[in-house]
């Protein structure tokens, strides 16, 4: 299957959800974030740094593909694991018609977090950060 990004599809919204060090091991932290997915949503290729991922369908359906992996459609209720430096080749919701809806769930350094800011939690690919900007605006 062909992967493209197409930045005139429509931007999901991030919503933080939580960020906490944890208790027992203050050099790591978890960050929570939830993506919603307007019909036919998209977000350009990206990388989460050194964060490890887990992310999990809380509605609708997401197409994904890690590195040089297929891309696997993971419906609500389904999960998936994305190590450190994974490439995000794509994420994408499967629906034209409909809205999903997922939680990303980091862990990554404290230190990494606390010197870039959360902004070190989705790095969109260089070639693609114009366009994505683009597409982000649209929706201010």
């Amino acid at each position: 299957m062909s992967i493209t990004w197409n930045k005139s599809r429509p931007a999901g919204i991030i919503t933080p959800t939580f960020s906490y060090e944890l208790a027992d091991n203050p050099a790591l932290s978890v960050v929570g974030l939830r993506v919603e997915y307007p019909p036919d949503g998209s977000t350009p290729p990206h990388r989460h740094g050194t964060a490890s991922v887990i992310a999990y369908v809380i509605s609708g359906s997401i197409l994904s593909a890690m590195n040089d992996g297929e891309a696997k459609v993971y419906k609500a209720g389904e999960s998936w694991y994305e190590a450190p430096g994974c490439h995000h080749r794509i994420s994408d919701n499967d629906s034209k018609t409909e809205g999903a809806v997922i939680h990303a769930t980091f862990i990554i350094k404290t230190e990494i977090l606390v010197a870039d800011g959360p902004e070190v939690l989705v790095q969109i690919d260089e070639e693609y950060l114009e366009g994505a900007m683009e597409q982000m605006g649209r929706k201010l």
